[in-house]
Order: structure tokens, then sequence, then C-alpha cells
């Protein structure tokens, strides 16, 4: 009670003293209440965007790349283009790469895998449409964008970045029509039967000779993409008295062009895809009397995917769906993109499109040195 009366006593003799604490204390909590709306402003942005980043620009990510076809080199390029991109954007600190050769069932345990190990982002070449879509649902409830290439899902939740497929085999068919001068025997070579990309081809192929009734298919075969039985189907088509006015690939090349040369007969038109070694053959051959085109199906399609991982992350608010048209190489039309994309010292299945303009912002030689960036 005598302090009370003390600090009574102190306050009533000395006004002034009470009223500059009373404006020291009110500049104490302005100044506090301005702390709090900063942090409150990018707290509401990282709290919205989850572990998305959006607002954060010193924030890296990490990738996750879930892939279920080993050993084959379109996939490979696929992946070193994520690879790439990540390195180039400088806003990824990891990519996560999940390969196991499989089906959806294997490609949901991966990509449950790739979730649990903390990634940011993942982009999946698909194994199936629809089966994979509880496991992407599964993704955006933990803030993880979910990005598709090459191949489609269904799942609302995720981005979708596909060539078209279709396209692909109607400008393939278009360009082989007219070398033909609408008129003769063509052979189909096919991917692998019941796969999406490779139905969706064939629909373009066969709609582009729907408009050149004098042409006729002779021959349909499934290569499965694979580059020595497609040869070795080219050689026996060949060999076996059939006339042969053309041929169309969906995807291998370069091991049909050398069955002429094994079958000793004269070149005939081929279109194929932008496949390195073709690329070579399409420069050697042209004083030979060879007329060759290239279809691009650019394996860089995993660095738009990267891309468009990381500007959803960055909170940009990409397409969800971005569709890559296919362009036809000939020497006559694009002699200045054949020579800007054959490299010697690449395999000869090296999908040549390196550069998908405006997504993909790494250099050919990052792309070719594969290399992502260290964790």
């Amino acid at each position: 009670m005598g302090s009370r009366t003390r600090a009574r006593s102190r306050s009533g003799s000395s006004p002034v003293a009470i009223v500059a604490l009373l404006l020291a204390l009110l500049a104490l909590v302005a100044a506090g209440c301005g702390d709090d709306d900063s942090e409150g402003g990018s707290g509401t942005s990282s709290s919205q965007s989850g572990s998305s980043g959006s607002g954060d620009s010193g924030k890296k990510f990490k990738l996750g790349v879930s892939n279920t076809l080993v050993g084959n080199g379109w996939r490979e390029e696929m992946i070193c283009a994520v690879k790439a991109e990540a390195l180039a954007s400088g806003k990824v600190s990891e990519v996560v790469v999940s390969n196991q050769n499989g089906g959806a069932p294997e490609q949901i345990a991966a990509m449950r895998n790739l979730i649990s190990s903390g990634v940011n982002a993942i982009i999946v070449n698909p194994a199936d449409p629809n089966a994979l879509n509880p496991v992407i649902k599964e993704a955006k409830r933990r803030n993880i964008a979910v990005v598709s290439v090459d191949s489609a899902v269904t799942a609302p939740e995720a981005y979708v970045v596909t060539n078209d497929q279709k396209a692909y085999g109607k400008l393939g068919g278009e360009w082989l029509a007219k070398a033909m001068g609408g008129k003769g025997n063509v052979v189909e070579m096919r991917g692998i039967k019941g796969v999406p990309a490779d139905t969706d081809r064939h629909e373009g192929f066969t709609e582009a000779l729907k408009q050149y009734p004098g042409i006729k298919v002779v021959k349909e075969t499934f290569t499965n993409w694979s580059f020595a039985p497609g040869g070795k189907q080219a050689l026996d088509i060949l060999n076996s008295g059939t006339q042969v006015d053309g041929i169309w690939t969906s995807g291998i090349d370069y091991t049909v062009v050398n069955a002429f040369k094994t079958a000793k007969k004269d070149y005939v038109p081929v279109v194929v895809a932008d496949n390195n070694k073709f690329l070579e053959q399409m420069q050697q051959l042209e004083g030979e009397g060879f007329k060759g085109a290239a279809v691009t199906n650019p394996a860089a399609i995993g660095g738009v995917g990267a891309r468009i991982a990381i500007d959803a992350l960055e909170g940009k608010n990409p397409a969800k769906k971005t569709t890559l048209t296919p362009q036809v190489w000939d020497m006559a039309t694009s002699k200045d993109k054949i020579d800007q994309f054959y490299d010697k010292s690449l395999p000869p299945t090296y999908s040549s499109q390196m550069i998908v303009e405006p997504y993909t912002r790494y250099s050919q030689e990052q792309l070719k040195q594969c290399q992502g960036p260290s964790a």
C-alpha cells in the first residue's frame, strides 16, 4: 500500500513524465504493428501456397521425376532435360529421379516414395492415363504439383504437357504423300500396339492419306519403337518383292534407311523422327537421290515439364494443358535446323530438337551434359 502511495505521489508530481512515457509506448506499439503487417503479408502468401513457395523468391525447390521405361534413350534424354532446366532456372536445389520398368502399380508406389521424400513437384511420364489419379490427388493434398509429360493423365489436379501425336502422324503423312506424287504403295511402320501415342499417330496418318486415294497402304507393322527389329522388318519387306514407293515410321529411322543399302534397293521417300543419325543421313544421302523428312517429337518435353512445374511452384499460374506442335524437317525447307541440331558426338537415337521455345532456358551443351543441381 505504501508503494502504491509513493507511485501516485511520483506520478502526480510529474505529469510531463507521464505524457512522455505514453508517447513512447504508443511509438513502440505502432512500430510493432508495422512489423506484424509486414510479416503477416508474406506469411499469408506462404500459407496460401503451401510448399509451393509462392511469394518467396529465395526458396529453392526439390523436383521428382517418375519414369517407367529404363534403358530407353528418348526417356533418358527427357530426364536430362528436366535436370538441365532445373539447373538453368536457379530455383531448384535437387532433382530426384525414380526409374523402374513397370506399369501403373509400380509407378504409383514410386510416386508415393517421391511424395514421402519431400519433393515440391513431380514430373511424370505416365504409364496409364487414369490409374495414377488417386496418387496425383494425394500429392495435391500435400501441396505437391504434378506435371504429366509426353502422355496425358485425366486427373484434374495435374498439369499436362504433351506432343501432339495426331499432328505427328498427319504432318508426316502429308509430306510423304506429296513426295510420292500422290500415288503408290506405302508401308506404315507403327510403334507399340495399344499405346495412346501410337493410336493417335495412326489416326493422323490415316486422316492425311484420305486426301490421296491413289496411295495404298500395302503393309502395316509394329516395331515396338525398337530400332533393330524395325530395320529387320523393313529389310524383309524390301526383299519380299512387294512394290514399295514410300515408308512412314512412328519414330524409328536410320535402320530403315540402312535396309535399302542392305537390300540393294533404290531409295524411296521415308518419314521418320528427329533422331540424330537420321539427320546425318539426310545430309549425306541427299546427293544419292534420297528424300526424307523428320517429324519432331522432342524428348526435351521433360524440360518443358520442369519449367511448368517451377512456374506453378512460384505461383505464376501456368496453363493446365500445354501441347507442342510437331515440326517437319527436310533438306529443302529446314537445312538450318538439321545443321544446328545434328551432333556426331551424340548417340544415333538422340532426339534432336533439344530446345523448345519459349519454354526451355538451358543451352544445348547443358542438355548434353545432363547435370542437375546439387542437393
